[in-house]
């Protein structure tokens, strides 16, 4: 979902902001300045096959992450499927996890809220960003418990984009909009179908499971790219 609960305020920036990379909890301002033609010097995994992406300032940072491959990511999050919310919403390892991280502080300082306010909270994201954080990769592929501003992160960081992609984390309005303040809920790409859906796999869908879906590519907002370098 998009809000991560009631209780805790959505702060949406209106115009361009300073891209931030999470880095061992903290956050570090980054220059986004494009850089001509760095592409083709960018390592292996800079982007996705099919996709063309500007410089990222992400793709340093990877280099000194453990080396994770987008199946890696897909089997560690499909092998969650089946994990299951409480009656209250919450109480899952990734509300745990996330109530407990230091990202929690920082997204408490920004959005309003306490720590007890994650507990039973729409957790979509919090699950994606979990899976991140079991990989060691949460500084190259986000780490939020509010979709609008984890979709906003690699926007700015230039991990974003309109192609499936294994790997690639889906954001959706089933509203059928194509604008990031508008989105409602994120999970991971497992395969472009090749007919107009996407097979994917999502945390908080259904009744509150984790589970693989089959989605309409016309209720995705865009993708965002995680570095992945093996």
């Amino acid at each position: 979902m998009r809000a991560p609960n009631p209780g805790i305020r959505a702060v949406l920036a209106t115009g361009l902001m300073t891209a931030a990379l999470v880095t061992g909890g903290t956050v570090a301002a980054v220059d986004l300045t494009p850089v001509a033609h760095a592409e083709a010097a960018a390592p292996a995994g800079a982007a996705p096959e099919g996709v063309a992406l500007a410089y990222s300032p992400l793709l340093e940072v990877a280099k000194r992450l453990p080396r994770v491959s987008a199946q890696q990511v897909l089997h560690l999050a499909t092998s969650q499927v089946g994990v299951s919310e409480n009656m209250y919403g919450g109480g899952t390892k990734f509300h745990d996890w996330y109530m407990n991280s230091d990202r929690a502080a920082e997204t408490i300082a920004r959005d309003g809220g306490t720590r007890l306010g994650y507990r039973n909270a729409a957790w979509c994201d919090m699950f994606v960003s979990w899976v991140g954080d079991q990989l060691g990769i949460s500084p190259v592929l986000g780490e939020d418990a509010y979709t609008v501003r984890h979709a906003e992160w690699f926007a700015q960081n230039n991990r974003w984009g309109t192609t499936p992609s294994p790997g690639a984390v889906v954001f959706f309005d089933w509203n059928g909009g194509k604008d990031i303040h508008d989105i409602q809920h994120v999970g991971f790409v497992i395969k472009d179908n090749g007919d107009g859906t996407i097979e994917t796999v999502e945390g908080n869908t259904g009744n509150g499971v984790v589970e693989v879906r089959e989605r309409q590519t016309a209720d995705v907002v865009g993708y965002g790219y995680p570095v992945y370098t093996a």
